[in-house]
């Protein structure tokens, strides 16, 4: 590693994360974005991951805001790594948060437990419910026996229309 490291053939990224680069005549080494590195890094540890907080509600447009801590809930171990100025984190959770099978519903439930019960306003219901439709519906239905019973009633709008 140090040789591929010092002859420019591996560009280190965090302890004992590596990534062969990819480069531009113009802008230089091309970086995965941090969702490709976490992406990566759950499956080198076999661990499933989910964007939880503001990340989620970034990835479903219900914010504009791009967190610089990326937090993913995980069933492998909890950690967080330093990647130039941003930082991933992996919570540990428990297996029913990773039991979605939809990766829309599973982002909605997340997004929604951000938000907070009594805090989702009309408008984001609407774009729920418009994301939501885009899901398959045997996932969907699924999904929301999963989520709280307050998450459960704003999802199951996009089946009723």
């Amino acid at each position: 590693m140090v040789r591929l490291k010092e002859e420019g053939e591996l560009v280190r990224l965090a302890h004992g994360i590596y990534l062969y680069p990819k480069t531009d005549s113009q802008l230089g080494v091309l970086k995965p974005t941090v969702e490709k590195i976490a992406e990566a890094i759950a499956k080198r540890d076999k661990a499933k991951i989910i964007p939880s907080g503001a990340l989620a509600l970034n990835k479903l447009g219900l914010s504009t805001q791009v967190p610089m801590n990326a937090v993913y809930l995980t069933d492998g171990s909890q950690r967080s790594i330093q990647i130039g100025n941003r930082k991933i984190k992996f919570k540990r959770t428990v297996p029913k948060n990773l039991k979605a099978k939809g990766e829309i519903s599973s982002l909605v439930i997340q997004a929604l437990k951000e938000i907070g019960k009594g805090n989702v306003t009309e408008q984001q219901k609407e774009k729920i419910t418009e994301l939501l439709k885009k899901e398959k519906s045997e996932h969907l239905k699924y999904d929301i026996k999963l989520a709280p019973v307050w998450i459960r009633e704003i999802m199951e709008r996009s089946i009723e229309k």
